[in-house]
């Protein structure tokens, strides 16, 4: 692949997961990075990089630290407008606030709306891959599908699935039509460009037995997809499934009996796991997507990150926006640096960053293909800017090291940081 273009500032590129040795040592700092067909040509120094491709074209960044672009692996993007909306639980959230503003998503035209303003406001945070549900709108799929093609955008979703009347009317599909939907959606879109499927039960409490053995039938059929969905997020909601499912083990086992637990499966939350779900989710290398954000919001409890990662369960880090309260994965990243000090692990800059690009990246199955800057990788990039605002600037000054300035920007950091985002090898506008 021809380099054809040189990007030049501080390259942070990782060579292994930063959990479970130095931190540090995980990580390499470059001077330039090239890029060509739409993927990282080439790492090294600008003189190397120029030497080997003279006709390149040189973007020169400064002293700006250049990485992968976030991926964030869990969000609701049909709640962009109603972010930051004040609640209670997690159910008197949803009925106040999800549910009714999910009922607009049948209107084609909204859905469009809201998916190109989400996909904005993602782009200018440095976001640019995504794993998110929709509504059970087919409409809805269809929106963000098309928007994230037309900009070239890699991106997962699906059609959320809900059928027991514990979700409202005007809100419930069927078992049948959540397989039928969900198939038709799936064939439609799933690997066309630069797009991917994820079959998306909301969560046990919404959905029927039934609806469940036909979404389990559905992966079984096209095991290639992902299958997104929540698990264990807050207390009350764990007593209120094994309520609706009293024949279950655990609330994991409500997935697992219709067969809706895989190796890539995507399980939101996850904070309070008994020892059989931890050790049936490591066995089979399901991902536990953490959402500090959401769950400090929401109040549904603090994740065990260190606990999790020792024992070898695969991580991934997300918005969940709405529920989250932003948009900003640096803001994501503080949240749960600031979740690890209260469980007294505290998280490196390393640590953080490699949560937010490799991790989600391996979470999503997608790892050889985004999450890091390496040759051959897709040329997702973040142009980050230590010295945005007067408070970042004051305190990157005075960093010992980079990593130290890493960390400092991940805590002060927002969309203000973001200076240039780069997809599939051209530059944002």
């Amino acid at each position: 692949m021809q380099t054809e273009t040189i990007l030049t500032g501080q390259v942070l590129s990782f060579t292994g997961s930063p959990f479970g040795q130095n931190a540090a040592d995980a990580a390499r700092f470059y001077e330039a990075v090239g890029i060509g067909g739409g993927q990282i040509t080439a790492l090294g120094t600008l003189d190397e990089l120029r030497a080997a491709a003279p006709q390149a074209r040189v973007e020169n960044y400064g002293d700006k630290i250049i990485m992968a672009g976030f991926v964030d692996a869990h969000a609701h993007y049909p709640q962009t407008a109603i972010i930051a909306s004040w609640g209670k639980r997690l159910i008197d959230w949803l009925n106040s606030y999800t549910f009714p503003e999910e009922m607009r998503f049948g209107d084609p035209g909204y859905a469009r709306e809201i998916a190109s303003r989400y996909l904005d406001l993602t782009t200018a945070n440095g976001t640019t891959t995504v794993a998110t549900y929709c509504t059970i709108h087919p409409e809805s799929v269809d929106a963000i599908f098309a928007e994230a093609q037309k900009r070239g955008q890699r991106i997962v979703a699906g059609k959320t699935c809900m059928d027991r009347d514990t979700a409202p009317e005007g809100l419930r599909d069927t078992a049948q039509s959540a397989y039928d939907d969900s198939r038709a959606l799936l064939n439609r879109w799933h690997g066309v460009d630069r797009l991917s499927y994820a079959i998306t039960p909301r969560f046990s409490p919404t959905s029927s037995v039934e609806q469940l053995e036909a979404l389990g039938a559905l992966w079984a059929e096209h095991p290639d997809c992902l299958m997104q969905t929540h698990l264990s997020e807050q207390v009350d909601e764990i007593e209120w499934v094994l309520g609706l499912y009293p024949q279950a083990r655990d609330y994991l086992d409500t997935y697992e009996a219709h067969g809706l637990l895989g190796a890539r499966g995507l399980y939101g939350h996850a904070i309070h796991l008994e020892p059989r779900e931890r050790d049936r989710l490591a066995e089979t290398g399901a991902a536990l997507v953490h959402c500090p954000t959401s769950n400090t919001f929401i109040g549904s409890g603090l994740f065990d990150m260190d606990g999790m990662m020792r024992t070898g369960q695969q991580v991934a880090l997300a918005t969940d926006t709405g529920g989250g309260s932003s948009f900003s994965m640096l803001r994501t990243m503080a949240a749960a640096y600031e979740i690890g000090q209260l469980r007294g692990r505290a998280l490196h800059a390393a640590e953080l960053l490699w949560l937010a690009t490799c991790g989600s990246a391996r979470a999503l199955h997608l790892g050889d293909k985004i999450g890091n800057i390496a040759p051959g990788m897709e040329a997702d990039l973040v142009v980050l800017d230590y010295g945005a605002t007067p408070v970042l600037a004051q305190r990157t000054a005075r960093a010992g090291d980079m990593w130290e300035t890493l960390f400092a920007l991940i805590m002060l950091g927002d969309d203000r940081a973001v200076s240039d985002v780069w997809i599939g090898g051209g530059r944002v506008v």
